[in-house]
């Protein structure tokens, strides 16, 4: 029995292997705590995913949800997402661009246009669950910032979340979200 899982230990530790070129590792110093950025190939991302959010506004994005997950305002995933926008709940969504099948999400950016909420596509759900501290991948957020929390302190992270907030949520707006085809 005991030489069973060393045996399925042996075989799971040789299958992982080493990056691929899609992942850039970064400098040799780095923290190893920190995640490589992945980079997703053009062809990987789906047709549907526009607008997508280019590296100055990636970097806002990642930074406002680390924030508002340490905050609880955050809804993650399909289910909950489209809970949040059904109850008229008011936020920014972002959605992850290579969801396969991308009928998991097709439904979201035409729900947000009804219930006027800007959303933004981005290349990684990987990236984008690493956003929102959880270890998995996940296909979409929304953040919620007037979201109740058990806080009800105002403190200067808030201050400074709602301010980094204000800066995504205007940009995004600026954004066309109409598919040319």
């Amino acid at each position: 029995m005991a030489g069973d899982k060393s045996e399925k230990k042996k075989r799971r530790e040789s299958k992982i292997e080493a990056p691929t070129e899609d992942v850039e590792m970064g400098d040799a110093e780095a923290p190893k705590a920190e995640k490589a950025e992945v980079i997703i190939p053009a062809e990987d991302l789906s047709p549907l995913a526009h607008p997508l959010a280019q590296k100055k506004l990636l970097k806002k994005l990642q930074k406002a949800t680390k924030k508002a997950s340490k905050g609880r305002m955050v809804k993650r995933g399909v289910k909950e997402v489209v809970k949040g926008i059904k109850k008229g709940e008011k936020g920014l969504l972002i959605i992850a661009g290579d969801i396969s099948p991308i009928d998991i999400v097709s439904h979201l950016p035409v729900l947000a246009e009804d219930a006027e909420i800007p959303y933004i596509f981005i290349p990684s759900k990987e990236e984008l669950g690493h956003y929102s501290a959880t270890k998995r991948p996940t296909s979409c957020i929304m953040i919620c910032p007037t979201q109740k929390r058990k806080k009800v302190e105002k403190d200067e992270d808030e201050a400074e979340f709602l301010e980094l907030y204000k800066e995504c949520l205007a940009e995004v707006k600026k954004l066309d979200t109409q598919i040319v085809f």
